[in-house]
């Protein structure tokens, strides 16, 4: 293959001779000789901070695995789960065991030899180069020295070996060295993860979720309608903003909304306070499975909050949906329906009794235009979302790690889904005034997503991107969404069952087809005869009434098993890893998590069963991959670069 001389050129620069580039060459073609790195998939983490960190911690049971695998023989279950929770918790597990351990430095010098023996099994997957790269600033090359020495017995470096661990117990260094390996274990554990959407509402703290995965070595987020609800909050949607409260107090989320982000909700207090003061709310009741504790009192103050921010979401969707008629969600509007006089709504052609008819900031004549107190209090919550620093970085992080969609070592990953037709073409759906399907659905999508956050303000394209990112958390034929409606005013306001329901898209029938799968991956560029696969979120599999997270034999897997609480009584389990390793894919069904503190205290930690769900034709290898492809691109370039300076067309330069 020819490259072009001004590509070469520039080339050179990095690697200015003919050894500059074979040493490069050599380091890459026995890179791709490597296993492939661990990939964990996540999905529909609603804000479950401690069984998310619980999670990252174990690996999904891979460290504990690897601690039996090492350990099996030679130690009881219980002391490996000792062993395991250290990993997890170095800092507070060892203040437990120091206060129940007589001969402490006979139990660090035994602890220390463990950690490093399974810290070189875990990092046996990565170059040298790669590991020193996550090493710790302390005690970085003392792990790096430890991990590659030999320690066999009467081995030159045994002696040296044994040695640094004596000198580590004696200078009262053990603590601080056991907290850098531990970390390191977990660190390596996990070589790629990637977030299949869904990391806001319902549960406590999505704060904490994106401060660690801000932190995190390698991720990727696929956007879920619950985060895109979020952005367009942090965008100045007010729509949006009203949304996010509404839920937020739904599920009693204050500390996310008032310590996390620092939303200033008093305004809005004292306007519910004011307006709803004789009314009990009773519709409005929180739902608190995270069991926030609260008087009686502070129950019927935030049930009046979430009536009064819920009228005024209402009122905001209603404007927006009136703006773009494109969207398709005129089933939608509802307060131009109310009856007002007799309390009752028709739809349908039927009329239903409202269980709630105290409207005192309704105009029937304008039923969706806001009051000058709400427009007032509604721009002040935007500025204080806008100003809030934490929320803006997170979102700004979200954008930079996150899309609609990611294509990753033969694998598709999104959280909801491609809209299609009942006949199993894609859908076409407006946006922008452009009709759209597939992959250029998917592609648009994700544009105007960003023009919503990073438009300039006042332009037309932010506008509507704002808007937009509103259509993606609810529109009918959202790729996001995927049902034709959201029925949040019945579920409210309407006794009969019948109206609250959400018909799904075609694609969740269509899809557990294997040629329907095969059809999305070649929309995709995935060669659907390769060892792919579609991975999916959103949807909760219901295992308690048999549905299985593989479908359409096996070439989609779905893994949104319940972290959330509010969902766990309906799936039967507390979540799903799913896990691609050089082998091949595993699925890790997880329990409930208790507490972080009764994992420190009892060793509490997630049972989690893991089963092979798909076998790789052979052990894919770092060649295999994304990463690989792009490592033996860069060696065609680099022979063309050693032909060019062997022929003279580039003089190497040797200063």
């Amino acid at each position: 293959m020819e490259y072009d001389i001004d590509y070469l050129t520039l080339l050179s620069q990095q690697y200015p001779t003919v050894k500059a580039a074979a040493k490069e060459i050599i380091h890459l073609q026995s890179m791709q000789k490597l296993p492939k790195l661990t990939e964990h998939f996540m999905s529909d983490i609603h804000g479950e901070y401690e069984s998310f960190l619980h999670i990252l911690k174990n690996a999904s049971g891979v460290i504990k695995d690897k601690i039996a695998l090492i350990y099996g023989r030679t130690l009881s279950e219980r002391d490996r789960q000792i062993l395991a929770t250290l990993i997890y918790y170095p800092e507070q597990k060892l203040e437990l065991i120091k206060s129940q351990v007589e001969d402490i430095d006979d139990w660090y010098r035994i602890t220390l030899y463990r950690l490093i023996e399974i810290c070189r099994v875990i990092a046996s997957k990565y170059t040298r180069a790669k590991v020193r790269s996550f090493l710790p600033q302390t005690f970085g090359s003392t792990i790096d020295e430890l991990i590659h020495a030999d320690n066999d017995y009467g081995s030159d470096k045994s002696n040296y070996y044994n040695e640094t661990i004596s000198s580590i117990v004696e200078l009262g260094q053990a603590d601080a060295f056991i907290v850098d390996i531990s970390t390191l274990i977990q660190t390596l554990a996990i070589g790629n993860l990637h977030i299949i959407g869904d990391i806001f509402d319902r549960g406590p703290r999505a704060d904490i979720i994106l401060d660690t995965l801000q932190g995190y070595h390698s991720v990727d987020i696929q956007w879920g309608n619950h985060d895109v609800e979020w952005m367009g909050a942090a965008a100045g949607s007010l729509a949006c903003i009203a949304n996010v409260i509404s839920i937020s107090t739904k599920y009693a989320n204050f500390d996310c909304l008032e310590d996390g982000y620092g939303i200033n909700m008093r305004p809005l207090t004292v306007f519910a306070l004011e307006t709803y003061a004789d009314d009990p709310c009773e519709r409005f009741k929180l739902r608190n499975p995270n069991e926030v504790r609260m008087s009686r009192h502070d129950e019927n103050v935030w049930a009046r909050i979430h009536k009064a921010i819920s009228i005024i979401e209402f009122k905001l969707e209603g404007q927006l949906i009136l703006r773009h008629p494109e969207f398709e969600m005129d089933s939608h509007l509802m307060l131009d329906k109310i009856n007002y006089k007799d309390g009752t709504i028709t739809l349908d052609g039927v009329t239903h009794k409202l269980t709630d008819t105290n409207f005192p900031t309704v105009d029937p004549e304008n039923p969706f235009e806001l009051t000058s107190e709400e427009k007032e209090l509604m721009e002040l919550l935007r500025t204080s979302f806008l100003r809030s620093e934490k929320l803006q970085k997170h979102i700004r992080f979200l954008y930079e790690k996150g899309g609609i969609y990611h294509s990753c070592n033969n694998n598709l990953l999104y959280h909801g889904c491609i809209p299609m037709n009942s006949d199993g073409t894609f859908r076409e759906v407006t946006l922008a005034g452009k009709k759209l399907k597939g992959k250029s659905l998917m592609d648009m999508a994700d544009k105007i997503a960003r023009d919503g956050f990073f438009g300039r303000r006042g332009s037309k394209a932010k506008e509507y991107g704002e808007d937009f990112l509103w259509f993606l958390w609810c529109g009918c034929f959202s790729p996001l969404y995927g049902k034709n409606k959201m029925t949040t005013f019945e579920r409210y306001f309407i006794e009969d069952e019948s109206t609250w329901t959400e018909i799904k898209d075609e694609y969740y029938r269509l899809v557990e087809q294997p040629e329907v799968c095969g059809m999305i991956l070649d929309e995709f560029g995935i060669d659907k005869n390769a060892y792919s696969h579609i991975i999916n979120g959103h949807v909760p599999v219901k295992i308690k009434k048999g549905e299985s997270p593989i479908k359409a034999g096996g070439k989609l897997i779905v893994i949104d098993g319940g972290l959330s609480r509010a969902y766990q009584k309906v799936t039967g389990l507390a979540g799903y890893t799913l896990i691609f390793n050089s082998h091949g894919l595993l699925l890790s069904a997880h329990d409930a998590f208790v507490s972080a503190q009764s994992a420190i205290q009892k060793e509490k930690d997630i049972y989690s069963t893991l089963d092979v769900i798909d076998l790789a034709p052979k052990r894919l290898l770092i060649e295999d991959t994304d990463a690989g492809a792009a490592q033996a691109k860069r060696i065609r370039e680099l022979r063309a670069l050693m032909d060019a300076y062997q022929n003279g067309t580039i003089k190497q330069n040797f200063n």
